[in-house]
């Protein structure tokens, strides 16, 4: 089951740094496994949607991860990390990892 956790734009003057004149979306999404459900075992996941917008194109690049976690508020934490961060589907796993790593 995937739900909606939040979205943004990435920042217009990031965009130009990098020679990007369109807009670009993100949007979070929540993961968990549907069996797990209830159990007290719930896996947790993460599904991200990049959305460019290009004149006369529209460009989309998804990415899920499944089982990031068991700990829901964890799952949360690393969620509002990634849209503050305007974290991509190319950089989300090094992202995780570096969570994990420093335990944020």
């Amino acid at each position: 089951m995937k739900t909606f956790f939040g979205g943004t734009f990435i920042e217009k003057e990031k965009l130009e740094e990098a020679g990007i004149n369109h807009p670009i979306k993100l949007e979070y999404y929540k993961e968990i496994n549907e069996d797990d459900i209830g159990s007290g075992k719930e896996k947790y996941g993460i599904h991200i949607v990049k959305t460019e917008y290009i004149p006369d194109n529209l460009k989309i690049e998804t990415k899920s991860i499944k089982y990031v976690t068991n700990d829901e508020l964890e799952e949360n934490k690393i969620l509002n990390i990634f849209k503050e961060n305007q974290v991509t589907p190319i950089n989300s796993e090094e992202v995780i990892l570096d969570l994990f790593r420093s335990k944020f």
